[in-house]
């Protein structure tokens, strides 16, 4: 079998449609699988799941899914999108949603589940959230 060596990179486009987030999960799975980090499936999803909703759901331009393995066994999620305003955990501000709040708790677990975060404005307007899994560099 034919193996890849990092550094890959994907970069899928989504469609304001809510199977979006399906979508890019179908999508990093059968990336990750290819590249032998199955390991890092179900916390990616996750992650992916919270990105890709948050933002078909706060923004009505284009969006989208990157992927990247910067080292061996590690990978860099990104969903980027029109919306320039970076959520507060990725300002790094605290992210405790008041007790009855019906929403606000999804970025918080990127906070818990990443082994590092961040947020970056693109200079065409628009922001990139990124994680990083595989590695633990906090």
């Amino acid at each position: 079998m034919t193996t890849v060596a990092p550094p890959w990179t994907y970069a899928l486009q989504l469609p304001q449609d809510p199977r979006a987030p399906g979508i890019a999960r179908h999508t990093l799975r059968a990336v990750l699988h290819a590249h032998r980090l199955g390991a890092l499936v179900e916390t990616a999803e996750l992650l992916a799941s919270e990105l890709v909703t948050n933002a078909l759901r706060h923004t009505d331009g284009p969006y989208g899914l990157r992927l990247r393995a910067p080292e061996q066994g590690r990978l860099r999620l990104g969903v980027w999108d029109t919306c320039p305003d970076i959520p507060a955990p990725f300002e790094g501000l605290p992210c405790r949603p008041a007790p009855d709040a019906e929403g606000g708790r999804g970025l918080c677990l990127v906070a818990v589940c990443a082994d590092a975060w961040g947020a970056t404005a693109l200079p065409q307007g628009g922001k990139l959230l990124w994680v990083e899994l595989g590695g633990g560099a906090r």
